[in-house]
């Protein structure tokens, strides 16, 4: 199970927000690039961003840190927030991001989805973000009447690369991850399903790896930078 480090990108900052929350944001580092090299030194494999204005502004708004990053690392990086279009997804992917994650677009404009996995194979990952099994859009701001697990399951024949799926009432909140809906998510789809939201200690991840479902990876992002997890230790366990 691949461990995926987050970095959340808040006015070119990297932050962690309580339960998606805009206003309670903690920032954690001033330089996203520094704290990605952090993470990459430290035998990370993939990085996870995110562009939390750009989530809720529709369009990318931290670009020039997504760009920093990818110019000081090696490592694959996915990218969510703010990615709309055709166009932005090409920008993304000729920057050399390894993987875009379309949120809020699988929701309204499950086509561009489609079209886009099958214009880049293995490169487009749909995120589906719930609170209460229902999935939120927008930066979660607004919360649709969309059950989780049949958006996961409307884009099984599509060509879709992962499904990373967080469980917003968790994220950022140091209570665990809901380990019940991640698995019951990760056994509807054959599609390679990334927990999120709620990782608070290596047992966590150990949880996540043993339950029973084939799960692709897990991210983490507030206990990396509190400490409560040894990102060393971490994949050192994984990967044992």
């Amino acid at each position: 199970m691949i461990l995926y480090p987050a970095i959340d990108l808040k006015d070119g900052k990297a932050v962690r927000l309580l339960r998606g929350d805009m206003d309670k944001a903690t920032v954690f580092n001033d330089d996203p690039a520094a704290q990605a090299m952090e993470f990459v030194e430290a035998g990370c494999d993939w990085l996870h961003l995110v562009d939390l204005n750009g989530a809720f502004a529709g369009e990318p708004v931290n670009a020039a840190a997504v760009e920093a990053i990818l110019a000081r690392t090696k490592v694959p990086a996915q990218l969510g927030g703010g990615i709309r279009d055709m166009a932005t997804i090409e920008r993304w992917l000729d920057k050399g991001l390894a993987r875009v994650i379309l949120g809020t677009v699988a929701v309204e404009k499950p086509e561009l989805v489609r079209e886009a996995a099958k214009a880049f194979p293995g490169k487009v990952a749909v995120g589906i973000d719930a609170r209460d099994g229902r999935v939120a859009t927008k930066g979660w701001a607004e919360v649709t009447d969309v059950d989780a697990v049949d958006l996961a399951r409307s884009f099984e024949n599509d060509g879709v690369a992962a499904i990373i799926y967080t469980d917003i009432n968790r994220d950022g909140a140091m209570q665990g991850p809901n380990i019940e809906y991640t698995a019951a998510m990760a056994r509807a789809v054959s599609i390679p399903v990334i927990a999120s939201g709620g990782v608070s200690k290596l047992a966590d991840l150990i949880a996540l790896r043993d339950c029973g479902a084939q799960l692709n990876g897990a991210i983490s992002g507030r206990a990396l930078y509190d400490g409560a997890i040894d990102l060393k230790e971490a994949l050192a366990a994984l990967k044992g």
